[in-house]
């Protein structure tokens, strides 16, 4: 994942996490043209790479600490704080999905907003 300092309110990052991550980035390097590198220091996860080699998302497998996000395409949009953005999404109805937690040396969680969309949050 980039960690560049990032504007509140940009998707920084998007990934998606699944029992089968080596089978899921065969699949879309199949279908869009990535190509997957394993990440060794993530425990066998996948950056995925365009035909000229940009990192363009991750596939993560659905284990450990990861074991409870959901099955989909995943953004990550940086706030300024995610404890203040994750306890603003509890008053206004939505759901904490997962965490907050550390990622890397960041804070992020996972929300569900009313409608029921899913999101990342992490800090700038």
């Amino acid at each position: 994942m980039p960690d560049s300092k990032s504007e509140p309110g940009t998707i920084v990052w998007r990934d998606l996490t699944v029992p089968d991550a080596d089978s899921t980035q065969k699949f879309y390097s199949e279908v869009v043209g990535w190509r997957g590198r394993a990440e060794a220091d993530c425990d066998g996860d996948f950056n995925m790479l365009t035909p000229s080699g940009q990192t363009a998302a991750g596939i993560c497998y659905a284990r450990g600490i990861n074991a409870n996000l959901p099955p989909q395409w995943l953004i990550y949009i940086a706030v300024a704080d995610v404890e203040k953005s994750a306890a603003r999404c509890l008053e206004l109805g939505g759901k904490i999905i997962h965490g907050p937690r550390k990622l890397g040396a960041k804070n992020f969680c996972v929300i569900q907003d009313p409608a029921g969309a899913v999101a990342a949050l992490i800090d700038v």
